[in-house]
């Protein structure tokens, strides 16, 4: 069974992916499948890719790191998340800049630049008891669908909604970090 802190981890991940689907879909006139297909397809790749190579470094160091592997992965999670807020609150975004731009190449910079922090959190994911091919698939998953959802609600609803999906994903990844912290520190 996959458990509520996959969804939540991958609900979190891609809300800065959300955000950017939604400014390419507020950038085209009249967004539709193709475009939704390509955008959800690039950054649900971009997010479970970059998942499962977070984890395989962290991985490799969670035998020298176990006894502070729960504050290792809080302190990245916070890390991430508080940038994730950070962006969220900021008085001046370049979303609608980085939407215009169409081509493949834009596509996938922009889809490992929001995976980034996926990257980071498979490192902590190493750390935690979670299984990384069932994690890093609801991930990726879940990223698809936020991209393809965000590109298609964008025309209507991206200058609205653009900030706040990132805003709420970085409260999610600080949630993740403190349960984590919090479930080792009681054990």
């Amino acid at each position: 069974m996959i458990g509520a802190t996959s969804f939540a981890l991958a609900f979190s991940l891609s809300m800065d992916s959300f955000a950017a689907a939604l400014g390419r879909g507020a950038a085209h006139t009249r967004p539709g499948l193709p475009e939704a297909l390509r955008v959800g397809i690039t950054f649900g790749a971009c997010q479970l890719l970059m998942s499962v190579v977070g984890w395989a470094v962290g991985a490799s160091f969670a035998e020298t790191v176990q006894g502070v592997d729960h504050w290792i992965a809080f302190a990245l999670l916070l890390l991430i998340g508080g940038s994730m807020v950070r962006n969220a609150l900021a008085a001046e975004s370049d979303d609608g800049a980085a939407a215009k731009r169409s081509g493949w190449l834009s596509l996938l910079a922009t889809g490992v630049a929001t995976s980034i922090d996926a990257s980071a959190v498979g490192v902590g994911l190493a750390m935690a008891d979670l299984d990384i091919v069932v994690t890093a698939t609801v991930v990726g998953l879940v990223t698809f669908l936020m991209g393809f959802g965000g590109v298609m609600l964008g025309h209507a609803a991206g200058p609205l909604l653009g900030r706040r999906a990132e805003l709420i994903g970085g409260v999610g990844l600080i949630g993740i970090g403190t349960k984590i912290l919090l479930e080792h520190l009681k054990s």
